[in-house]
């Protein structure tokens, strides 16, 4: 069964694959509780927190500058995806237009359904980052966590949040969701930090 979903990487990928990853010969999709579906017309983005309080509109994200990304995929269930392709807003482009306060150094990050999950500004403020509504030329299906979801391809996908629609900005850490049930607070694949560092 392994063999006919995941397979080992050749010895010219394993310099992309986090150790104790294998490759998906799909992409799976895996998700906690329900599955939101929001109406382009329905969705908005709240900033709050060590900011200046702002929504934006579908439109406003639209309007920013939009581009083509290709980075790998890892989830900390062992999977890794490599040459994922996507359409979205660069992080720093986004955070562009947003007013933030120096005493800033984490987020929490908001999404339709209830979800949160952390992380610092220095990891959020990555250039190879960004906001993702497009997978392999398609609208972002709501199953990948479309119309909206943040890419951090540098740490475990828990933290490319799907159905994102907040940030929320702050002066220390504070734990998302799965950070209280037990998961590491940075998430770094080639670190394997997968489960909690606190006693």
């Amino acid at each position: 069964m392994a063999g006919k979903f995941f397979s080992k990487p050749t010895a010219d990928q394993q310099d992309r694959v986090p150790p104790g990853q294998h490759l998906a010969k799909g992409f799976p999709v895996l998700t906690y509780g329900s599955t939101p579906q929001i109406a382009i017309d329905d969705w908005e983005f709240k900033i709050w927190g060590l900011a200046t309080a702002t929504t934006l509109s579908w439109d406003d994200v639209m309007a920013m500058p939009q581009t083509e990304f290709t980075a790998d995929f890892h989830c900390v269930t062992t999977w890794s995806k490599l040459d994922v392709t996507w359409t979205g807003v660069r992080v720093t482009d986004f955070l562009r237009e947003v007013d933030l306060d120096p005493a800033a150094v984490h987020v929490m990050q908001h999404c339709y359904g209830g979800y949160t999950t952390n992380i610092a500004l220095d990891d959020l403020m990555r250039d190879e980052n960004f906001f993702a509504h497009t997978l392999v030329g398609e609208p972002l299906p709501a199953d990948h966590g479309g119309p909206l979801r943040l890419v951090v391809p540098h740490l475990y996908a828990w933290k490319s949040a799907k159905w994102i629609n907040g940030l929320e900005f702050l002066d220390q850490p504070a734990l998302g969701f799965w950070e209280r049930n037990g998961y590491h607070h940075r998430g770094d694949p080639w670190a394997m930090q997968r489960y909690s560092d606190r006693p």
